[in-house]
């Protein structure tokens, strides 16, 4: 299930789904089936344009990152932070001998900044392999070296490094730290994330106090055209609501949009 849900993932792409459909229609074409083919090479390249130009990936991501705002003011005790991997890529590190982080690092910055403000808290990093060609490049010894190198008090942090994906990151790093009723655990991961997050770690019995990062939009102004790095941003924002649809299907969480 873990290697479909890859592959459903990858085939769910927009820019996947455009080429495929314009390269079929195309191939029709050559064998004279013109109806058929016109249609699917007419609507491969409509996808395409509307992905590109259209600011289609802004306004889904920012239902996304607006769902969970971030705590205001902070609580004035807490038991313990948890942070979900994706803040480093472990087989780029392991190429180059050296621990390299990816768009996500704001997770690690919210870790260290946390843990100093809240000394006597439980830190937690939960992050495994998510590949399925290298499933032995996890995420935590990279952290736990990049940590290290920075000087960080990484005795103090537990590293989970067995997750696959974020059901495992909540039930793992559960079965891990036990919480208990009444603790108030926070919970880092990227405001894209953060819906499923919220909603995996619920279904696993574990209430969070959501501490949301890494804000790919303002969340404020509604673009006209597509901003630069709107292609990008259209396969995130694509693979989070697959994985929202995809982990209600699982029984993962309890409904498909989270809400606080």
């Amino acid at each position: 299930m873990f290697v479909l849900s890859k592959l459903l993932g990858l085939m769910g792409q927009p820019f996947n789904v455009a080429m495929a459909a314009t390269v079929a229609g195309a191939l029709l074409l050559f064998t004279r089936r013109w109806r058929l083919g016109r249609r699917l090479t007419a609507g491969g390249a409509l996808l395409l344009v509307v992905c590109t130009i259209l600011p289609v990936g802004s306004w889904l991501a920012g239902v996304l990152e607006n769902r969970f705002p971030p705590p205001r003011p902070l609580p004035a005790h807490v038991d313990g932070i948890v942070v979900l991997g994706g803040s480093v890529d472990p087989i780029l590190s392991a190429a180059r001998g050296q621990p390299i982080v990816s768009g996500a690092a704001d997770r690690l910055f919210a870790m260290v900044t946390l843990a100093r403000r809240y000394p006597d808290a439980e830190v937690v990093f939960t992050g495994g392999s998510g590949s399925v060609v290298h499933p032995e490049a996890a995420e935590a010894p990279v952290v736990r070296q990049l940590l290290t190198g920075m000087g960080c008090d990484t005795a103090r942090v537990a590293f989970e490094g067995r997750s696959r994906n974020t059901y495992e990151n909540a039930v793992f790093t559960r079965d891990l730290v036990h919480p208990r009723p009444g603790q108030v655990w926070l919970l880092v991961t990227s405001a894209l994330h953060m819906p499923r997050a919220v909603g995996v770690f619920r279904a696993a019995g574990w209430t969070v106090v959501p501490y949301p990062v890494d804000y790919l939009t303002s969340g404020r102004e509604i673009d006209v055209l597509a901003p630069d790095g709107e292609p990008a941003l259209v396969r995130a924002v694509t693979h989070e609501w697959e994985g929202l649809a995809y982990y209600r299907l699982r029984g993962w969480t309890k409904t498909l949009l989270p809400a606080p």
